[in-house]
């Protein structure tokens, strides 16, 4: 019986979707703009299975003998972040989007969380994560005050210097957050946000942890479960799905962690598992910082270990490389953008040569899983598979 390995790398947006200028992100392109910037991307394992035939890729030409069916996706969701596009892969299509606070949480909710946690607030802004912690992180440490600011995505990001506020003391405080916003206030994430240093020179360390909504049921994943699939999370998967569906969970530091995760566990998963993974740091430590070198890296580093991957895989098991929304770091904007989803699948053995399908959604990466595992897709969830 096959496996399946569906792998998100978080950001790598393929181009605009149609309703972008709605978004106010018209004219991003994540992976082509980044490969222009740094003159050419180096990615021989993803070239062999058909990155160049998505789009024009700089220094990735295409392979009409990929052996691979390679394409776009189409967004139905109306948002532009994790939770919404991990969410609508699996067969959950958000209609209304989940609330944002370009100023700030209503006052009610800040003097209940202050309550609740027994420290202050500062900040209530959005902001880059990167910038908030420099200009407040000083204050923050003589008074112990949480930093609570949020983005263009519907999140509420709570930063605690490791030194001042223990960890478990920042995932606790997320707990309380996340039970507070609920209702019109139900962001799609509360996140925590550690970081160390000192004045001057903080950083963010990767002890970052979300705390997501429950998904909404029926999805593909719970019926995968149902069909006697095991679902196996790299990355932050457990946290986007919020442990629901999700059997065993792998929480990562690093891409490297990731990969080889990922690699270990294709080796040894079981019939009829899925290993789902999210490579965060294209998104994370690049595309919000507008650092288009640094992104191609974490490709050419994902890249790199593609082939142990694929080694590890067997005849019949199907492989994803897919994407959640962009956030090109050659845009004046540091937040994400609404473009389209990666697809390249391949199924060691199969006769998918030649073969292009752009979706008008997500879900056809579920639905793919379940053709392959359960031999079955759901009439009642959105989704073509598209093997």
């Amino acid at each position: 019986m096959p496996r399946a390995c569906v792998i998100v790398l978080d950001a790598v947006g393929v181009g605009d979707l149609p309703d972008a200028a709605e978004f106010g992100t018209e004219g991003s392109s994540t992976l082509a703009h980044t490969a222009e910037a740094v003159g050419g991307l180096e990615v021989p394992a993803m070239q062999a299975l058909g990155l160049g035939n998505v789009m024009d890729v700089r220094g990735c030409p295409p392979r009409p003998d990929a052996p691979a069916v390679w394409g776009r996706l189409r967004e139905r969701s109306k948002g532009m972040d994790t939770t919404t596009g991990h969410w609508e892969m699996m067969g959950i299509v958000t209609e209304r989007p989940f609330p944002t606070y370009p100023d700030g949480f209503p006052d009610e909710i800040l003097a209940e969380f202050s309550r609740a946690t027994g420290r202050g607030v500062l900040g209530n802004v959005a902001a880059s994560g990167t910038e908030i912690i420099q200009r407040l992180g000083a204050e923050h440490e003589r008074t112990g005050s949480w930093i609570v600011y949020t983005s263009a995505d519907s999140v509420f990001q709570i930063a605690a210097h490791e030194g001042v506020i223990p960890l478990d003391e920042l995932y606790e405080a997320c707990r309380i957050a996340r039970g507070i916003l609920r209702g019109e206030h139900a962001v799609g994430r509360v996140i925590a946000r550690p970081f160390e240093g000192s004045e001057g020179d903080y950083r963010r360390t990767p002890r970052r942890h979300d705390f997501s909504l429950e998904p909404p049921r029926p999805n593909h994943l719970q019926r995968l479960r149902e069909a006697g699939a095991t679902v196996q999370g790299v990355g932050k998967i457990g946290d986007i799905f919020a442990g629901c569906d999700i059997d065993t969970s792998r929480p990562t530091e690093s891409n490297a962690q990731g990969i080889a995760a990922t690699e270990e566990l294709m080796r040894t998963a079981a019939d009829g598992s899925l290993v789902f993974t999210n490579l965060v740091e294209t998104d994370m430590l690049w595309g919000h910082r507008n650092d288009p070198r640094g992104f191609a890296d974490a490709l050419e580093e994902f890249d790199a270990g593609l082939p142990g991957i694929l080694a590890a895989m067997r005849h019949g098991d199907l492989l994803v490389l897919t994407s959640d929304h962009g956030c090109d770091p050659t845009t004046a904007s540091t937040d994400h953008s609404r473009e389209h989803g990666l697809l390249l699948a391949h199924v060691p053995g199969a006769p998918l040569i030649g073969r292009r399908h752009d979706g008008d959604t997500f879900a056809d990466v579920g639905a793919t899983v379940m053709q392959v595992l359960a031999r079955e897709v759901p009439t009642d969830l959105p989704g073509t598979p598209v093997v």
